[in-house]
């Protein structure tokens, strides 16, 4: 069953040991990640699907990372201390891949025990404190929107047959591209593309996501849609509310968390 989903960004910079003096800037999003942190606590999943852009990537097919254990850490980011240690749900993730190849959906199962940030950082901000939490690390492909969406329909049926406690976390920045400092230089369709996505969820107009320009969304350089449309697919025809908790861009990537809370 599905106890717990929620869009989160993953910038280290929310972690202090790696945002040390820049953390100021991002109290809005942390704030709303220790909010977050409570509904996940409370919702007492045993099992997270994390949804990350930044891991292994395949231009026909979805890809499940598929290890014994997993580790995360922050040393890429000059934080050499932080470490972060999880099993696999490899019986849901078997069950998971056999579904997906008798639907005939695109998937494959790779195997590296490092975990990449997309996935360390929520799991970091909501996980850390729970023992025992099994993980299915989920990443997109570059098959187009609709795929995804289609997915995580085929997902939810997983996830719904369960009698395992469920999270999902779709795990993606917005905009890359919003002022002249950001990591992709300046865009007018950065600004564009994060307000649209914003209002979409505020307003729940999941399938608007996959409807997009297709412009914008390339000008504003973001890696948050395709988790969110996968996120989407699971949500839909499911009684649930959504709650926009933070924006904010003060480094010219917008950062939003938003929780889904199921009714």
């Amino acid at each position: 069953m599905l106890v717990f989903s929620a869009f989160c960004p993953h910038t280290p910079l929310v972690v202090p040991t790696v945002g040390k003096e820049n953390i100021d800037k991002l109290q809005n999003t942390i704030d709303a990640y220790s909010e977050i942190e409570q509904a996940f606590q409370k919702a007492e999943p045993e099992c997270v699907i994390i949804i990350s852009p930044h891991g292994d990537s395949y231009d026909d097919a979805f890809s499940i990372n598929f290890c014994d254990t997993y580790h995360g850490d922050f040393e890429e980011f000059g934080d050499f201390s932080t470490k972060l240690e999880l099993r696999s749900d490899y019986l849901l993730i078997d069950r998971i891949q056999r579904l997906m190849r008798d639907e005939h959906a695109a998937i494959t199962l790779d195997s590296c025990e490092k975990l990449d940030h997309g996935a360390v950082v929520p799991l970091f901000m909501l996980a850390k404190n729970i023992k025992d939490i099994r993980l299915v690390p989920l990443n997109p492909s570059g098959l187009d929107l609709k795929k995804h969406f289609d997915f995580g329909q085929t997902l939810k049926e997983i996830i719904l047959d369960t009698n395992k406690r469920v999270a999902v976390i779709a795990s993606g920045d917005l905009s890359h591209s919003l002022t002249t400092e950001a990591p992709a230089g300046f865009n007018e369709h950065g600004k564009e593309f994060d307000e649209s996505f914003r209002s979409l969820l505020a307003n729940d107009n999941m399938a608007g996501l996959q409807t997009l320009n297709k412009t914008m969304v390339e000008g504003a350089h973001e890696c948050g849609l395709k988790p969110m449309v996968i996120l989407s697919g699971i949500l839909h025809g499911m009684e649930y509310e959504p709650n926009i908790l933070s924006y904010e861009a003060p480094f010219g990537v917008g950062y939003l968390t938003c929780i889904f809370k199921m009714i």
